[in-house]
């Protein structure tokens, strides 16, 4: 068999250490360890947003009995701590999403939701020093505490590359400011176009 000639490497491209993350590994390192330790910021950006039960924190009468909550307490207990909170989804969330949303004070659909309909990256980027990339949505079979035999297959990466994060964070806060709505061929049929909301406010 004759060998493939080479791509040719484009203008920039460059080595980067990554992660793998496959299956439950998604609730292991997101979940778990990336989303709770938290400090500044931390921006996800999702296709499909739906209530997302994790188990209780550790150390409660609640993880004691094998509870699970609502991700949005975690989310709540950040913002209340300042971090600045931002999901970018590409859909209306669910109705138990959004019945949850609205009995969490320090959250606010206005403040720390935006939504684009051409939003279908997967992304979490956490301090600007931790971003995953793949295919898992910010949903339980995504994301949440499923049975292994009961979510959706997913692969991602995790890496601490600050090039990576830099275009990343870039392009979503491109998103989220409205800088993409002017020229949107399909902003007649957005609910809401970002650059009508108003500048977001940003976390003290």
């Amino acid at each position: 068999m004759a060998r493939r000639p080479t791509a040719r490497a484009s203008q920039g491209t460059r080595e980067a250490r990554v992660k793998l993350v496959i299956d439950a590994d998604h609730y292991q390192e997101l979940i778990e360890k990336q989303l709770p330790g938290a400090q500044v910021a931390l921006w996800i950006a999702t296709a499909n947003l739906k209530e997302l039960r994790i188990e209780a924190p550790v150390g409660t009468r609640a993880r004691a009995r094998g509870r699970y909550v609502s991700v949005l307490e975690t989310l709540e207990s950040l913002a209340s701590r300042g971090v600045d909170v931002r999901i970018l989804h590409g859909a209306r969330p669910s109705g138990p999403f959004a019945r949850e949303l609205a009995r969490r004070r320090g959250l606010s659909e206005k403040q720390h939701l935006r939504e684009c309909p051409r939003v279908h990256l997967k992304m979490i980027a956490v301090d600007g020093r931790s971003l995953y990339l793949g295919s898992a949505n910010f949903t339980g079979a995504g994301i949440g505490a499923r049975g292994d035999t009961r979510r959706n297959f997913e692969v991602g990466i995790l890496t601490d590359d600050e090039h990576l994060l830099d275009a990343l964070q870039e392009r979503f806060d491109q998103i989220w400011s409205g800088a993409e709505c002017a020229g949107c061929g399909l902003r007649r049929q957005c609910p809401k176009p970002i650059d009508t909301l108003g500048k977001p406010k940003r976390a003290k």
